[in-house]
């Protein structure tokens, strides 16, 4: 069905090819998930299987490639689009109309599809993505997770043959993200439809998929094999194939139903180590709290820090909500949310999407102004209080990073981030900054040609270089591999050790697991719970971690509180 021989691929203006003698062929009706590190060509990969690459981005082009019988390369996009669905990494991309059911409409109007048939591809479409009460809904005041339901149903709506996703579950909260893969994995094999993968977040999808592409990095032969060999390959991988790869599991299970057997096995020894104390403690008493090590941060009254450019908050909640409410045209995405964040805090805000967290996130910034409440920052109400002073203390990364950047290198945005708050250049610096989130190779190309897991980096840098006390984070681990999500981890607990405030909107389970002090659940604009963590995580249908489905314990959220119980040293960060 899709044979590439000795591809080789180079964007414009780039000096090293984005494919480079890439040869891989798949079958008719097979499920593949294509992973691998930033920048070794998935979504180059993906993006040749219709053609967008070269027509759409331009660049040099070599090689045979051959799908579902025509080559894309000559027949273009619009040659390919009957046979070929699409959905990228970032689904507003795609959209063109106004309203959700005239966006599923849209492309099968193009192709004169007859109107009673469009009624009944569009209502099977929205049965599949679980979205038919979002039909009149405009999509411009959807939240990210529900637009990208929409643009696989969009897709959807056409019948292709070959489904090719970039990330299509990178917005999606686990509920939503596990309904869209069950969807897929019923139209692959009740309807043969061929479907390939691009997904970072390996947990969601390798029990799916009947193999896996696996690129290692640029100009490396890909490994095409089932997933559980692949898994034994990858440097990084789900926190159950972790565990299992470090206790010697065999063979490795990629599901929980597959590990329980093994689980059982340690359970008198983990229970055992809860008896003696010697399970994981909690997160407050851990030395990246910012109580030790770092007390000047936590109010000192002369105002003083260790660092002369951040800005120190002043003692007591660093964000403060009070009954905020909030609509957009008439939809209540805030019913009255009370909400503090203290110093030195990372607070997990977690729910469905279309819960609230974006907006609560853009309130709190002052971006959007609640209708009713009061929203305080380091005691400054961001109703009233000048824009540039809250954002001396808040730096906010939204879900579309893209949004943040428009200069025309990396170190030019970090420039600018700098002039606009007042601080000296101080380029060095910048380059430390960008070596620390992995870009410093990029650090000279202009922002707008990374892909989505750089971009979203960058985005990240230009905001931290003004040094935020109070940092919010919007689905901040969307295109990152596990590389990428443990370094932003280990960066973003650095932070909260200084006595930093990391708000972070979520669906990544694994991560506010790893991260989070608390976990702020929010259902329908309202907050339904929250407390630590460690009790909110703990024996839930959707939001508990791998580790905690495993053992069905609040000792155990990550790999590393299994390691410890058992005396082994945990995986070095």
């Amino acid at each position: 069905m899709i044979d590439l021989r000795h591809v080789t691929y180079t964007y414009p203006d780039q000096a090293q090819p984005a494919l480079a003698d890439f040869s891989v062929s798949l079958a008719q009706g097979e499920f593949v998930l294509v992973v691998g590190p930033s920048g070794s060509g998935k979504s180059t990969f993906l993006r040749s299987l219709n053609g967008l690459a070269p027509h759409f981005y331009g660049g040099k082009w070599s090689g045979h490639i051959d799908v579902g019988g025509r080559n894309p390369v000559e027949r273009a996009p619009r040659g390919m689009a009957d046979l070929v669905g699409f959905v990228f990494q970032d689904p507003e991309a795609q959209f063109v109309v106004d309203t959700v059911e005239d966006e599923l409409a849209f492309a099968m109007e193009n192709f004169a599809v007859p109107p009673a048939t469009m009624r009944k591809r569009i209502e099977e479409a929205l049965d599949q993505m679980g979205i038919a009460h979002l039909r009149q809904r405009r999509i411009g005041a959807l939240s990210g997770g529900e637009k990208q339901r929409v643009a696989v149903a969009a897709v959807l709506a056409l019948q292709p043959q070959i489904l090719v996703l970039d990330e299509p579950t990178s917005q999606l909260d686990p509920q939503a993200a596990e309904e869209v893969l069950v969807a897929l994995r019923q139209l692959n094999e009740d309807q043969g439809l061929t479907v390939i993968i691009s997904e970072h977040r390996l947990e969601r999808v390798a029990q799916y998929v009947d193999r896996v592409l696996y690129l290692p990095a640029l100009g490396a032969a890909p490994i095409l094999d089932d997933p559980r060999a692949v898994m034994g390959q990858l440097p990084l991988v789900p926190p159950l194939v972790e565990l299992g790869r470090a206790l010697g599991w065999q063979p490795l299970p990629l599901t929980i139903k597959e590990g329980r057997p093994f689980a059982r096995r340690i359970s008198g020894q983990l229970a055992a180590a809860v008896a003696g104390g010697q399970s994981r403690p909690e997160r407050s008493e851990l030395p990246q709290s910012a109580a030790e090590g770092h007390p000047e941060r936590m109010g000192d009254p002369q105002g003083r820090t260790q660092s002369k450019d951040a800005k120190l908050i002043p003692q007591g909640s660093a964000i403060s909500v009070r009954d905020a409410h909030f609509a957009y045209h008439g939809h209540r995405a805030l019913r009255g949310v009370t909400f503090d964040a203290r110093p030195g805090e990372f607070v997990a805000l977690m729910g469905r999407n279309g819960s609230g967290k974006s907006t609560l996130l853009k309130c709190i910034v002052g971006l959007l102004k609640q209708d009713e409440g009061r929203i305080t920052v380091g005691g400054l109400d961001v109703r009233t209080a000048p824009s540039d002073d809250v954002i001396r203390l808040v730096g906010y990364v939204p879900q579309h990073p893209g949004s943040l950047l428009f200069r025309d290198s990396l170190l030019a945005e970090l420039a600018f981030t700098r002039k606009g708050h007042g601080m000296p250049q101080d380029e060095p610096a910048d380059l430390a900054l960008l070596e620390r989130l992995g870009l410093a190779s990029v650090a000279r190309r202009d922002p707008r040609d990374l892909s989505g897991g750089e971009q979203q980096r960058a985005a990240l840098a230009a905001i931290l270089v003004a040094q935020p006390q109070i940092i919010l984070l919007d689905e901040p681990t969307r295109g990152l591999d596990y590389v990428q999500k443990r370094n932003l981890a280990a960066l973003l607990l650095s932070f909260k050790a200084e006595g930093r405030t990391v708000v972070m909107a979520t669906h990544d389970v694994e991560l506010a697991a790893a991260c989070a002090d608390r976990v702020v659940l929010m259902g329908e604009g309202q907050i339904v719970v929250d407390g630590p963590a460690r009790d909110v995580m703990s024996d839930s249908q959707v939001f508990a971690s791998q580790i905690n489905k495993l053992f069905r314990d609040p000792n155990y959220l990550v790999v590393d509180d299994v390691l410890r119980a058992l005396g082994r040293e945990p995986a070095a960060p």
